[in-house]
């Protein structure tokens, strides 16, 4: 069970971990809050102004100023939960000299939808492997949920995964609210790779439409992107899920369509004729799509499942193969 005072510390400073700020805060469950960013020059503005200069900026901040830090190591022994959300890129970077012994006795909860580069595992394998922390004591968060709606109180829904279906309901009761709506899963494996391959999706989402394709060719990819999704989530971890469930199928479709996804925005500027590069310059946000989908070409190797979708945005991004020709290769192989 979560330690009495509910003390939380928030790992990260972009839009998602605002809007888990304004999620915790505007919950009535008595917390601490505690929130560690890279930026000094974001982290002084929050103190004195109270709204995050970067990201959703609309959000009111009410954590206290004094406990808003860049120093890591400083915050680690208040919290009882550790709630990561930084690009998966870039959090062995945030995590720097941070031992298993620091984690020792705190639940860790992932709100990160990537693959960790190199070692090419997901937030909870990773969390696991590296510091010892069990399942029973991890949790991912999904959605459906765009940051920028949270923002907006727009009603959202959250799904709250564990090996302890008891600890995601604790968490799940302080992070709900009037436009919050919960659910409580124990797959934590499915709920994560969900989140992962949405995003890739979205970016062939994005290429499709940057190309010239219309809805109905968008429909069809979609309605093959979740089989796609299923197959492969089967394959790594084989359980009785309902894929059409939310935390699948849901979190499929609004990254894939909405226009506040940056997943597809960033495929979209690819089918376009943008560079990865220019594209990551112009957004100045992080596609986590653009990384996971090298992570997944890695790890199924090992399990050789039938992925054509995920294949053909890893030739567009990382062999450098012409968008259009790719995406006319894609439809051939979709029904």
């Amino acid at each position: 069970m979560i330690g009495q005072k509910n003390r939380i510390l928030i790992v990260g400073g972009g839009s998602w971990a605002t809007a888990n700020i304004k999620m915790l805060t505007d919950n009535p469950v008595e917390k601490e809050l505690y929130w560690w960013m890279r930026s000094e020059q974001a982290a002084d503005h929050i103190r004195q102004f109270g709204h995050n200069p970067n990201y959703i900026s609309s959000v009111e901040i009410k954590v206290p100023a004094h406990h808003i830090s860049t120093n890591l190591a400083e915050l680690l022994p208040k919290a009882d939960i550790v709630l990561l959300n930084v690009p998966a890129a870039f959090l062995k970077e945030a995590l720097g000299g941070v031992t298993a012994a620091d984690f020792a006795g705190k639940k860790v909860v992932s709100a990160i939808k990537g693959i960790v580069p190199d070692e090419n595992m997901i937030i909870g394998e990773f969390i696991n492997q590296r510091y010892g922390v069990s399942f029973d004591d991890f949790m991912v968060i999904s959605g459906p949920c765009h940051a920028e709606e949270v923002a907006l109180e727009k009603l959202s829904y959250l799904t709250i995964a564990s090996g302890d279906t008891g600890l995601a309901a604790e968490f799940a009761g302080m992070i709900g609210t009037r436009y919050i709506n919960t659910v409580v899963s124990d797959d934590i494996w499915g709920t994560e790779y969900a989140a992962v391959l949405k995003n890739v999706y979205a970016i062939a989402s994005g290429i499709c439409h940057g190309v010239g394709y219309g809805d109905n060719f968008q429909a069809v990819l979609i309605s093959n992107a979740i089989r796609e999704l299923e197959r492969f989530v089967a394959a790594v971890h084989p359980i009785d899920r309902d894929i059409k469930e939310s935390a699948y199928l849901g979190d499929l479709l609004v990254t894939a369509y909405s226009s506040f996804s940056r997943n597809r925005t960033f495929g979209n500027m690819i089918g376009k004729g943008y560079t990865v590069r220019s594209a990551q310059l112009e957004m100045n946000m992080i596609a986590e799509g653009y990384y996971a989908v090298n992570g997944l070409h890695e790890i199924n190797k090992h399990y050789k499942v039938f992925m054509p979708i995920c294949s053909a945005v890893y030739a567009i991004l990382y062999e450098k193969r012409n968008p259009a020709f790719e995406m006319k290769h894609l439809a051939g192989q979709l029904s």
